[in-house]
């Protein structure tokens, strides 16, 4: 009797197995599960199949506490069959952190101690859940993620991209990051980032109703799209660049042909007219070349586009790319990372020189020669803000880029504290060309 007791709580009410028995279910549940129904509903069951499956799950799971002869009661047999159920069919622990259950999250990190953090949209800090899964089921979630895209995470390839595939619930889908053990100390478990996308196409109202620019600055930017005009957005880690350029290329004129390269996809326009070009780095231990931003700039300027879109310029192949077909009269915006006008102005030169040789006034001329509108985001009191408009101007002073601000956000400790001053007109395509 006493060895019996062992396996379980001393609660005569509940009975809750041991955590000996509980894995011994678990795994029992599993191997029958696997029997009873093909691999190809398990990697992607219907929703019929998804409710099938719990049905079976939970039957199981009572049938086999019965035959220990526990009765720890509903919620934990219901609790247990939705984490296996999330197992079998789902992505484990992170079914509990995306759409449907939630809806509230832009970014999840797990660090490689087992530590989980999520970020909320429109939120620029991590907050700590209590939610610690295993290792094992850190590298199920992981492998499942990976495997359709012929993609694995080894000591020979420690760090991977790859996506967070697009669902009826989550139809922006994400990014994914991910670091091997032996390479991101204490290496309990991979080291992973997920970014998720936008659930629904950006709409500048939201951008007005989070207080990231004012009314007249949207109606600037409008007119500046509706003319075609050449922008570039700046700002730092998570202000929130890729979210605006989303969302202000709902002014192109309808029927336009926009062309958009991207590194990996995040941008979502909701138009029909709108052809996607993917940067793929080279496969490990293969002699598949890579398929860069650059080569995808210079492949869309030969399918007769209205406009370029640029997910984010990261090196200095991709901006050359992009500023040549700027320059001979393409329209187009993309993003690049840098936290003011004059800091972008020379890190582009400094990337330009680095990857393409090119000289720092070289560099400048062809920012001069191929912007028109620059507009810097940034973050005031862990609030999203568009720090500043400026056009670009066409003639160099002191060998430097110019720039002429027609908007910028101060701070006067007034009211909610929130100022953008009008300093200037944005200038007719006919004067930036």
């Amino acid at each position: 009797m006493n060895g019996l007791l062992g396996l379980y709580n001393n609660d005569p009410l509940t009975a809750i197995p041991s955590a000996e028995v509980r894995n011994e279910i678990i795994n029992e549940v599993i191997d029958l599960v696997n029997q009873e129904f093909p691999p190809a509903t398990l990697q992607a069951p219907t929703d019929q199949d998804r409710q099938k499956i719990s049905e079976r799950v939970l039957s199981l799971i009572g049938m086999a506490l019965r035959r220990r002869n526990s009765r720890p009661g509903m919620p934990y047999e219901t609790s247990l069959a939705e984490e296996l159920t999330r197992r079998l069919i789902g992505l484990g622990f992170l079914d509990l952190l995306l759409p449907p259950t939630r809806n509230d999250l832009s970014e999840i990190c797990v660090y490689s101690s087992g530590l989980v953090q999520v970020m909320r949209k429109g939120s620029v800090r991590w907050e700590t859940i209590e939610l610690r899964p295993d290792p094992g089921e850190i590298w199920r979630v992981l492998d499942r993620l990976l495997g359709p895209q012929n993609k694995t995470l080894n000591e020979a390839n420690p760090t991977i991209n790859a996506k967070l595939p697009a669902t009826p619930h989550n139809p922006g889908g994400g990014r994914i990051k991910a670091l091997h053990p032996v390479i991101a100390p204490p290496g309990r478990n991979p080291s992973i980032n997920l970014r998720l996308y936008e659930q629904k196409p950006v709409r500048p109202e939201w951008i007005l109703e989070k207080g990231v620019m004012s009314a007249e600055m949207m109606a600037t930017v409008e007119a500046a799209m509706q003319a075609g005009c050449r922008i570039l957005i700046t700002g730092g880690t998570r202000t929130g660049k890729t979210t605006l350029l989303s969302a202000i290329c709902n002014f192109l004129p309808q029927g336009w042909r926009i062309v958009k390269i991207e590194d990996p996809e995040e941008i979502w326009i909701d138009r029909q007219t709108v052809q996607t070009v993917e940067a793929r780095p080279q496969a490990v231990g293969t002699e598949v070349r890579p398929y860069t931003l650059a080569d995808g700039v210079d492949d869309a300027m030969r399918m007769s586009p209205d406009y370029l879109i640029i997910g984010e310029v990261r090196d200095g192949r991709a901006a050359m790319s992009l500023f040549r077909a700027l320059m001979t009269g393409h329209s187009g915006a993309c993003t690049f990372h840098a936290d003011s006008p004059r800091e972008a102005a020379r890190r582009l030169a400094t990337v330009m020189g680095a990857d393409s040789g090119v000289r720092p006034h070289e560099a400048n001329q062809m920012i001069a020669d191929s912007v028109d509108l620059l507009i810097q985001i940034g973050i005031r009191n862990e609030v999203r803000r568009v720090l500043s408009i400026s056009n670009i101007s066409r003639e160099l002073k002191s060998g430097e880029v110019w720039f002429e601000p027609i908007f910028r956000f101060s701070d006067r400790g007034t009211g909610m504290g929130l100022c953008w001053e009008k300093v200037g007109e944005l200038h007719s395509r006919n004067e930036f060309d």
